[in-house]
């Protein structure tokens, strides 16, 4: 629905600039792979140096990326708050908040900030993750102060009645029937998170508990605005066909006088090691059965030289196996006679706030069963453990991702998108240039190491899902009250 751009499960959309490596299909044959390999990353993405970051005087962060390739730009504003902020009882908060966003305030009408930004010849929408919420507008430049002035307003003056909170939340539950509730996958994806995290936030679902939005109240809403909506915790990115000291005026006019409050203090939850398999077994209406292995996987803190290698490695790993058409989870899985599966996947959780996981999925094929799609997945992991990689495969994903991070400069919103992820998680606006540089650095007896290391079973989670017959299911589900309308 509109203004909503929420992951569809719990890490995904974080995590883009790395499933460009997993997803793009191989742009290059092998004499562009040594021509792009050969050149230095700072050539490839040298428009990130533009990039310049001010903190006002209230503490909000200002980063102003110039492309003068057409008279656009984006602005975004990013908030380092999302579900993992919550606290039990209140999941959903953050998702049902950004929706609120766009109720107004004392001088924009509900649906006004809306209907403006389209008469200024522009789009926007709203977005929320475990990590981060974050609001943006792409307009033709010469619009740039209508919109700063529409989001600085309602980011320090956002105000609603009761009764448009209870609409809202209706419109929020239906939203989690429709993604969640009747999709089986996704209802399994939900409780493997809940499954796989004892301490850590990341175990609630973003959109909420279905109990929790049941219950929730306008002042819940208000109270997390009021706690984490304050300067010292937001940043302003802009991107397109700008002038970098225009823009820092703009942004000192609208939003430097906003009232400055402290950021509150975050609690570690720290996720506990885990000493054992986990093994969950998920009744539902489906046509197939599904099978995911969650392994816990160390998270990317530095970009520094020679630090968390590990997490690189492992993203490498998940390319090798599933990175390209052809790679080794579709060879080994779902071609020939006797395949033992319709699909097959691997994923790496590269970085975020919260701890991250390395996936491997797979769909049976017709006859054949989930301990057999388990063993031939797990297999394939080994055989990398044991015999390593090869060189060909490397180069192949490395020049996926410098061709992705190239083709990604194309758009203003990718790089203003990049900025703002990169400010959550701490990261220095050159962060994407410096991930090429490590990426290009792992090497095949890297791989080969952490294939050896992260994948026992102390650290993982196993989830199937156990087709149920309609009628069978129907009467064994329990609808909450009210929660259908």
């Amino acid at each position: 629905m509109k203004r909503h751009l929420t992951l569809l499960h719990s890490y995904y959309f974080l995590l883009l600039r790395v499933s460009a490596v997993v997803w793009l299909s191989l742009l290059c044959q092998q004499q562009a792979v040594a021509q792009v390999l050969a050149q230095p990353a700072s050539q490839l993405t040298d428009v990130a140096s533009q990039a310049r970051q001010f903190t006002l005087a209230n503490g909000m962060t200002l980063i102003v990326k110039p492309d003068r390739r057409a008279p656009t730009a984006v602005h975004m504003l990013w908030l380092r708050v999302g579900s993992m902020d919550e606290v039990d009882g209140t999941s959903g908060v953050a998702h049902v908040l950004e929706h609120m966003l766009f109720k107004g305030t004392p001088t924009v009408k509900a649906g006004e900030f809306s209907r403006q930004v389209a008469a200024l010849g522009g789009r926007e929408n709203a977005f929320t993750s475990h990590d981060y919420t974050g609001y943006y507008q792409q307009i033709p430049t010469h619009k740039l102060e209508d919109v700063m002035r529409l989001e600085a307003d309602r980011f320090g003056n956002n105000q609603w009645s009761d009764d448009d909170f209870l609409k809202e939340l209706e419109v929020v539950k239906e939203e989690r029937r429709m993604r969640t509730e009747d999709n089986p996958r996704a209802l399994m994806q939900e409780v493997l998170n809940a499954s796989v995290f004892v301490a850590s936030p990341y175990r609630r679902p973003i959109i909420g508990w279905m109990s929790d939005l049941e219950s929730l109240t306008p002042d819940d809403a208000r109270s997390f605005y009021r706690r984490w909506y304050v300067p010292a915790n937001a940043a302003v990115v802009v991107a397109g066909d700008v002038d970098v000291d225009q823009v820092l005026a703009l942004a000192q006019k609208y939003y430097a006088n906003l009232p400055s409050r402290v950021v509150p203090q975050r609690k570690p939850r720290q996720e506990p090691i885990q000493k054992g398999i986990k093994r969950l077994l998920f009744k539902a209406v489906a046509e197939q059965a599904t099978l995911t292995l969650a392994f816990k996987v160390p998270t990317l803190q530095s970009l520094d030289d020679s630090l968390d290698n590990d997490a690189l490695a492992l993203t490498v790993l998940a390319a090798v196996l599933n990175g390209y058409s052809g790679a080794r989870l579709e060879r080994a899985l779902t071609q020939g006679a006797d395949r033992v599966a319709d699909s097959a996947g691997a994923y790496n959780g590269l970085w975020g706030r919260g701890p991250q996981l390395f996936m491997l999925m797979g769909v049976p094929a017709p006859g054949k069963t989930i301990e057999q799609v388990e063993a031939a997945l797990r297999y394939e992991v080994a055989r990398i453990a044991r015999d390593g990689v090869f060189e060909s495969e490397l180069n192949r994903v490395k020049t996926q991702w410098v061709a992705s991070a190239v083709y990604k400069l194309d758009s203003v919103f990718n790089q203003a998108r990049e900025l703002g992820t990169s400010w959550v998680l701490g990261q220095p606006l050159d962060a994407n240039e410096r991930l090429i540089q490590r990426l290009r650095s792992v090497s095949a007896e890297q791989v080969k190491a952490v294939a050896e290391k992260y994948f026992a079973d102390d650290q993982l989670t196993v989830a199937q899902l156990v087709p149920q017959p309609a009628e069978k299911t129907r009467k064994l589900r329990t609808i909450p009250p009210g929660s259908r309308h």
